[in-house]
């Protein structure tokens, strides 16, 4: 197999730096074919790299970039204001902030690659974020991918119980993250859907970079929701949820698949699964359904919806 390869840039949002991340098989090469890029966009609280280029102390396969170089992607990734490496400013990162950071990515992979337009795959609130930029920006988006999304937020277990603390979300930008809270994240809809390691895996190599990340994605979770309009969203759409994330119902979810006006659009519940489902015990299954949908063939019978 060819290597890994990787490379670190800056995007530039006005005067703040946004750190972002790359992976591919081989180094990019004059006159090569364009490899299809994969924008991964992360959520609430941890990073891009932490999140999508994991790597845990005796298993294999938890770098979802790794995997998707692997099946001939050019995979990107950045940390949000706030977030990881990138600067952060006296704002708390709301969803619509993260849509200017996508903007400002966007500008980066357009000059490394020539390519403008990507398919883009959002976790939690970055399924958000990258629903609103496929929204604002839709002549730049081929394909796109919400897991762990949301749309109104009505009846979700999860938002229901961070919504008591919404005075903490609101009276600081900032809220600190600490070992037991990244467990949380790992056992708060069933234990047992992610492998031992994992969570620690995620919490030691958040840690090693920051102790705090922006309020803003759980004030708009709580208080703001709906933040993203179905009707206004024209690629394909796949919607990936855990059957165990608490973040959601099915109800609101397909409400908002419903509304979605293309009609390639796919809805996914993958058994076994938890709020993070490319960390998740089954996450070979998460592999299978959103491969397979960013490679389905082109209709040939219409150029339409």
């Amino acid at each position: 197999m060819t290597d890994m390869w990787s490379q670190e840039y800056w995007a530039h949002k006005g005067d703040v730096k946004l750190y972002m991340f790359r992976k591919r098989l081989g180094a990019p090469a004059a006159g090569e074919t364009p490899k299809p890029i994969l924008f991964l966009v992360h959520g609430s609280s941890f990073s891009g790299p932490t999140g999508f280029d994991l790597h845990v102390p005796g298993k294999t396969d938890y770098s979802l970039m790794e995997k998707f170089a692997e099946y001939g992607y050019d995979v990107w990734t950045l940390d949000h204001e706030g977030y990881g490496r990138s600067d952060s400013t006296e704002g708390n990162s709301p969803i619509a902030e993260g849509v200017r950071d996508l903007k400002a990515g966007l500008e980066i992979v357009m000059r490394e690659t020539g390519q403008s337009s990507l398919a883009y795959y959002g976790s939690s609130s970055g399924a958000l974020r990258a629903a609103a930029f496929a929204e604002q920006y839709p002549d730049h988006v081929n394909n796109l991918v919400l897991d762990a999304f949301v749309w109104t937020g009505k009846d979700a277990p999860t938002l229901i119980e961070r919504a008591k603390k919404m005075d903490i979300w609101t009276a600081s930008n900032m809220r600190t993250v600490d070992k037991p809270f990244f467990l949380s994240i790992f056992t708060r809809d069933l234990p047992g859907t992610s492998e031992d390691g994992v969570a620690e895996a995620v919490a030691d190599t958040e840690l090693a970079i920051c102790n705090a990340v922006p309020t803003g994605t759980y004030v708009d979770m709580c208080a703001n929701l709906p933040v993203c309009d179905p009707t206004k969203v024209r690629c394909p759409v796949l919607i990936i949820r855990g059957e165990h994330d608490g973040v959601a119902t099915e109800e609101d979810l397909l409400n908002y698949f419903n509304l979605l006006p293309n009609r390639n659009k796919q809805f996914a519940i993958i058994a076994g699964q938890a709020h993070v489902s490319h960390l998740g015990v089954n996450r070979a299954r998460f592999w299978h359904v959103m491969r397979r949908f960013l490679e389905m063939p082109v209709r040939i019978d219409s150029s339409g919806l």
